[in-house]
């Protein structure tokens, strides 16, 4: 972990980055978070934090080190808002990140809950699910190489979701529709196509 950040360094050179992060709660995750704390306080990183981690792995960081991450990024959308995950971080003072807000164009842009809701403010269902997300207190970094993407991904701070409008989004969570793995059965199920493919 240590050669990884100062590697990232010189491919990037700068002598810091704002965030490091450790992408899952794989293997010896707490010797690389020990090891990021070490280039946090050498400077070499203005913050560090997690992504896909749950709150029991966030347990076993403090009980190791210490320090909480500032930051936590998960999946999180309309579709799967995992409170959980998210009381945690609230109690802990972690802010949460989304990856993936938009689930890769997936079927909550075509939700007829949320293809309402964006008629009635004269915007796209992925401007209002961002909007979702910032109201929601979360950091969404939407990926587009669309310049008009882009540019309509930023302008959600000219409206406002009602209370019920909100609790209407949040409900849909019930659909728990994941674009990505999930991080407790991920390691198993790579497991298991290993074997199937006589890898292992």
């Amino acid at each position: 972990a240590k050669a990884s950040v100062d590697e990232s360094l010189r491919k990037l050179k700068t002598d810091y980055v704002d965030l490091l992060l450790i992408h899952q709660p794989f293997n010896d995750y707490y010797g690389s978070y020990r090891a990021m704390e070490e280039a946090y306080k050498a400077g070499k990183a203005r913050a560090i934090g997690v992504s896909n981690f749950y709150p029991q792995h966030m347990d076993v960081l403090y009980q190791e080190t210490g320090v909480m991450p500032v930051v936590d990024q998960i999946e999180t959308h309309p579709y799967l808002h995992q409170n959980v995950v998210i009381d945690y971080c609230r109690k802990h003072n972690i802010f949460v990140e989304a990856w993936s807000p938009l689930m890769v164009g997936g079927e909550a842009m075509r939700d007829p809950v949320i293809v309402e809701i964006a008629d009635k403010h004269g915007k796209s269902p992925a401007q209002t699910i961002l909007r979702w997300h910032t109201q929601n207190g979360f950091a969404v970094i939407p990926k587009s190489a669309n310049e008009g993407r882009i540019k309509e991904n930023l302008n959600i701070f000219d409206f406002t979701l009602t209370d019920a409008e909100m609790a209407a989004m949040n409900a849909l969570t019930k659909k728990n529709i994941r674009v990505g793995d999930d991080p407790l059965t991920y390691r198993f199920k790579l497991l298991a196509q290993l074997k199937e493919e006589g890898l292992v």
